[in-house]
């Protein structure tokens, strides 16, 4: 009988504690995958061991996608949307501006607090949704599902030892390092939740600028002095050591959970908000870095990991967006109905990535997506679409880039600037599908123009790209020539096109429709 006892206690045991599932989001700031040697495009690494704990209790994804800068990858993560649809397309109050996120929007926090009131729901750190004026926008984080917000509540640092934390709208000056203040705070809500399941959302600002020299305990990079002169000419090295002080107060934060017997029973989810910034980029051309949709600027770290894992150990080349992370945490919380509370006119893009962390599936979509886009345009504003081996991307001005990244994963060779074989022809016109069907407007590209024999007929079209004129050997008084954009729009129409001045045309990608004999389109860009 006593046996008896033991095993039904021990079962009961074992299903209270999985049903008090407790998941933590980390995130570190401005944190590509080229630091980290776990990942295959590293160029350099730090010595980061509670990072890599988790890759032993978890699944680490390889091709992970974010948006291009923290505020709209974070209402991504919070809201399930893209930012098409939440407006945040930018940096809220950075250059550039960005809206920042409507308070009305349905969040994690708020279904979490539907399913179960008895979830406690806490966001640690950085917040950057919402410009801190007026006063009550410090209580956005409270409104939309929070019980607790403690953080700094814009972007950068003015320095992470003298910087404004707020908390539940309540402003202090605090002066201790911001990466252990961080964990200290984390730290002490969780002890006053006693044995409430809860969700964290702890967001670091490091390793982001501004670079400096943590404090010596944190890191070992010894031979840094610190100096003005100095951060400026290695900054490298100073994010370095800031990426292992950030790695050391994660593990500070695991031991704590140890002693409150919560580490087991939690789920950890570690991603980087975007690639790294200019000065930290470890690329030749840094114009490809944060800020862009290209790889360097969207490709991420994303590990998840803790008892709701099966197989641990696992790396997964699935494509996922940070904005799974919506899905995914309402779904290890148990939440299986939460689809149904979707407002029809605020759809969610969200995927849970539960059937990759059951082992039960390998992937969740066809294909991943981000963008960016400011109140106040530039060059940079676009969309990319993304499969296992092509990227299309299509800046706002027009201009369209299309990628192998299989052998090409540096974004080095346009394929559009050349000929497009039969596969790359129906990887350009699917993913041109799937993004204007993602949109729900217009189209992304031209995807029934004949681009696979655009290059090889009699019509030697130079310069391409051009600038202003068009020109060809081959042109004759006899041909009617159409010259339109990507979406099908007529910009010229009649004969003697290599009369024709198209300067004021913005660059992008144009097609030459010729009237003769053999009809033929063309594909030209313009720069």
């Amino acid at each position: 009988m006593r046996k008896l006892v033991i095993s039904i206690f021990t079962i009961v045991l074992s299903y209270y504690s999985y049903s008090q599932r407790n998941v933590v989001l980390i995130i570190a700031d401005d944190l590509g995958t080229d630091y980290l040697g776990c990942y295959e495009d590293y160029k350099d690494t730090v010595d980061v061991p509670n990072i890599r704990a988790l890759l032993k209790k978890g699944v680490r994804f390889s091709n992970a996608m974010s948006n291009p800068v923290c505020s709209s990858t974070r209402s991504g993560i919070l809201t399930g949307r893209y930012s098409f649809r939440t407006g945040v397309g930018g940096i809220v109050g950075g250059a550039g501006g960005s809206n920042p996120l409507d308070t009305s929007e349905l969040t994690i926090t708020r279904l979490l607090k539907k399913f179960n009131p008895n979830i406690a729901k806490a966001d640690i750190g950085k917040w950057h949704l919402h410009q801190a004026t007026p006063a009550s926008n410090l209580l956005n984080p409270n409104k939309m599902g929070y019980d607790h917000f403690e953080g700094p509540f814009i972007g950068q640092l003015p320095s992470f030892t003298n910087w404004t934390k707020f908390t539940n709208g309540v402003s202090s000056n605090v002066t201790t390092y911001a990466t252990s203040e961080n964990v200290n705070n984390a730290v002490n809500w969780l002890k006053q939740q006693n044995s409430k399941p809860f969700f964290l959302w702890l967001a670091f600002n490091a390793p982001h600028a501004p670079y400096h020299l943590p404090p010596a305990n944190l890191h070992s990079y010894k031979t840094l002095s610190g100096t003005a002169q100095d951060i400026s000419k290695n900054p490298k090295a100073y994010f370095k050591a800031m990426l292992q002080a950030l790695d050391h107060e994660i593990g500070r934060f695991y031991d704590s959970l140890k002693k409150m017997n919560r580490y087991d029973s939690t789920d950890f989810i570690f991603i980087g908000d975007n690639g790294n910034s200019i000065q930290t980029a470890q690329i030749t051309n840094t114009a490809k870095a944060k800020g862009t949709v290209y790889q360097y600027g969207v490709h991420v770290p994303f590990i998840i990991a803790g008892p709701s894992v099966v197989n641990p150990g696992r790396k997964s080349d699935a494509l996922i967006n940070t904005a799974d992370i919506f899905a995914t945490v309402l779904d290890l919380f148990g939440d299986k109905t939460w689809q149904s509370q979707i407002p029809a006119n605020k759809p969610v893009d969200s995927k849970s990535i539960l059937p990759i962390l059951k082992n039960t599936g390998v992937d969740i979509r066809p294909w991943s997506f981000c963008e960016d886009f400011k109140l106040t345009p530039d060059s940079t504003d676009g969309k990319a679409m993304r499969n296992k081996e092509y990227k299309l991307i299509r800046f706002d001005y027009g201009r369209e880039e299309f990628y192998n990244l299989s052998n090409d994963p540096g974004e080095l060779n346009n394929l559009l600037l050349g000929k497009l074989n039969a596969i790359e022809q129906t990887n350009y016109n699917d993913l041109c599908t799937d993004m204007t069907k993602l949109i729900g407007k217009g189209s992304f590209c031209n995807s029934s123009a004949d681009i696979t024999n655009s290059i090889t007929q009699k019509y030697d079209i130079y310069p391409n790209p051009f600038h202003a004129y068009i020109h060809s050997e081959s042109f004759t008084e006899q041909d009617i020539y159409e010259l339109t954009d990507c979406v099908g729009q007529s910009l010229f129409n009649g004969k003697n096109i290599k009369l024709q001045n198209f300067s004021n045309l913005p660059n992008g990608v144009y097609f030459l429709k010729i009237s003769n004999k053999k009809n033929q389109t063309i594909k030209l860009l313009k720069e």
